[in-house]
Parts: C-alpha cells; structure tokens; sequence
C-alpha cells in the first residue's frame, strides 16, 4: 500500500513536460497553438501581447484628432464664379429675333425656363406687354415663382432676382438705357450673359469689349 502513492509521484515526474499542466493549467494548451518548448517560455510573457492593445486605442486617438482641422479648410473653399459673356452681333431690328434663338437654344441644351431672363432696351417683349396687360401684381407674380423664362425691360432689371443666364436685346433705346441695363444684367447672371446687339454700340457704351 506504501507503494501506491510513490507510484503515481514517479508517473508525474515521468510526464514532468505534462506535470507543468497540473501546476499551470493553462499551458498546456499554448503548447500546441504555437508549438510545443516555445510556449512554455511565453508563460511570463503573456501580457506581452496584451501590451501591444492598449498602444493600438492610442492610435486611432491620434487619426480621429488628425481629421479635425480638415474640415474647416473645406468650409471655406468654395469660390464665387463670375458668369460667362457672349455676344451676338445683331441689328437693333433683329436684336429681340436673336435672343429668342438664343433662348430656344438654351431650353434645347437643357436649361429650365425658369433659369432664363430677357431684358429688352427698347421696344418692350410681346409676351411682358401681354401679361403686364393683367396688372404688375400677376406679371411679378410669375417672375416671383421663377418657372418660366421672364421678360421685362431694362428700367426694370434692378427689381429682378438673379437667376442662372440673362439674355439682353439691344433692340432700341439710347446709349444711357443700354450703359444702365447691361451692368445690372451682368449682376443679375450667375453663369452666362448674352448681349445681342450692334457690335460698336455694345462697346461703346461699355467702353471695353464683352
């Protein structure tokens, strides 16, 4: 009977690799992850990979903190852009023809109507004679909704809003009207302005080309 318990103490000093498991339990299963005698050496160094975590949550601490000042550079960007001008020479006759064209060419390109003004020096539009026949109350009120091309004439463009193309037809007027409209028409076009008219006139007035 006093045999029996030397018996199974020389087993264990036998399996003396496999003893280390009944003290650590644990070890034996590192030994078959990554091999057998090297994880019985990283027994102490198991928080070493537990160390490289806490380094990896300081990183993104530091890109979250890098993004932060660019947005603000971006905030400020955007740069206003000053509308295009051409000219299309015409005939004080013919002026109002050639912004017409003008026109049915844009809303074939795609722009909506309601993009479009037409501004006339001289004799006033059909259409504006027609709808200011209903009273200024309606004819503004279609050029306050902004759906449709509007037509008015030039002592009237600095009421006018904004909108993406302004289309001028020097039909008539004196040089005062036309120095007076095209100015306020420029101011008045976000991407494009179209002068139809005499060449030399245009120029005269603006003192420049366009």
């Amino acid at each position: 009977m006093p045999l029996l318990p030397e018996e199974p103490q020389i087993h264990e000093s036998a399996q003396g690799p496999r003893a280390t498991s009944a003290s650590g339990r644990t070890a034996p299963t590192p030994r078959p992850v990554p091999g057998p005698r090297p994880a019985a050496h990283p027994r102490p160094g198991r928080p070493g990979p537990l160390r490289p975590t806490p380094p990896v949550q300081r990183a993104p601490h530091d890109v979250a903190a890098k993004p932060g000042p660019s947005p603000a550079p971006r905030a400020a960007a955007p740069a206003p852009a000053t509308p295009q001008i051409q000219l299309i020479p015409a005939s004080a006759d013919g002026a109002l023809d050639a912004a017409e064209e003008a026109v049915d060419l844009l809303l074939e390109s795609g722009r909506a109507p309601g993009d479009v003004l037409v501004v006339t020096t001289g004799e006033q539009h059909p259409w504006a004679a027609h709808e200011l026949s209903f009273g200024e109350a309606a004819y503004w009120a279609q050029h306050d909704a902004g759906d449709d091309v509007f037509y008015l004439d030039a002592d009237a463009v600095a009421r006018a809003a904004a909108r993406p193309v302004v289309v001028v037809a020097v039909n008539g007027g004196s040089d005062a009207v036309a120095a007076g409209a095209l100015p306020l028409a420029h101011s008045r076009a976000g991407a494009l302005l179209i002068v139809c008219g005499d060449p030399q006139q245009i120029n005269s007035v603006l003192g420049t080309g366009v």
